[in-house]
């Protein structure tokens, strides 16, 4: 029997060709969106001192029953997604802020410091896997390595038994603003109506430090009233510089 070759299927041109357009299309997609990216002009952030107000907090009751801070949502909400902060530790920066204009309007305090300094210190109060209850409380709680001498750490025996920070031997910072205890003992302060004064409240310690810097720096508007009250709240140019940076990228609603 004599066989034929057989002739293969014949195939339509137009998979090829509609795969091709596609992928024309996808890159010049790409590059269109990477272009018009490059050609969106980036937001200059400030590097003097002090760093700007921010966008400014609507007028609040800063006695209003329970968490007042909560009265500042909308404007937290709003942002948010813009500087990276969650809505609950952008509300006790406002809320601080707005407390220290009604009770020592001649310090001037931003919340954009507040977040600069809680930044460093803590992430917003997410460092290491904590987070921040919309009470404002955080967990687990947040401490700080002992202060015993070693290599750059200043030495500070005990001196709250260890009942808040844990240790019985050397303190310890504690909370999202990381105050030692000595510190919280005097400066410490009921920002959330809950009667109790925490440190590892991100609303007690947020205007427990608004309160601590204006007392040592002043007016907080001029470079040498920041400059003094952050070098108070830690001896460090380096540190400074950290602040002053991410505050400033606050201030113009962007992230560090």
């Amino acid at each position: 029997m004599t066989r034929y070759p057989v002739s293969p299927k014949s195939r339509s041109r137009w998979p090829r060709i509609l795969i091709a357009f596609v992928a024309a299309l996808v890159v010049v997609t790409v590059a269109y969106g990477a272009c018009s990216r490059e050609q969106q002009p980036r937001v200059a952030i400030p590097e003097g001192i002090p760093p700007g107000p921010g966008a400014p907090t609507p007028l609040i009751d800063i006695e209003a029953p329970g968490r007042s801070a909560d009265q500042l949502r909308g404007w937290s909400a709003g942002l948010t997604d813009k500087v990276g902060i969650g809505t609950t530790a952008l509300e006790a920066y406002g809320y601080a802020a707005a407390v220290l204009a009604a009770t020592a309007p001649d310090c001037g305090i931003g919340w954009t410091t507040l977040a600069g300094i809680a930044s460093v210190e803590s992430k917003h109060g997410t460092h290491q896997g904590s987070s921040v209850a919309p009470t404002g409380q955080v967990t687990p709680e947040i401490r700080g390595i002992p202060l015993d001498g070693g290599p750059g750490v200043a030495e500070i025996p005990d001196t709250d038994g260890g009942e808040w920070d844990g240790d019985p031997v050397h303190d310890r910072a504690m909370g999202p603003l990381q105050f030692i205890p000595e510190t919280w003992k005097r400066w410490g302060v009921d920002a959330n109506g809950d009667g109790v004064t925490d440190a590892d409240n991100i609303d007690d310690a947020a205007l427990t430090a608004a309160r601590y810097l204006c007392a040592r720096g002043g007016d907080l508007t001029e470079p040498e009233g920041w400059q003094s009250a952050l070098m108070a709240y830690n001896l460090s140019g380096e540190y400074l510089t950290l602040v002053r940076d991410r505050a400033s990228a606050y201030s113009v609603g962007v992230r560090p």
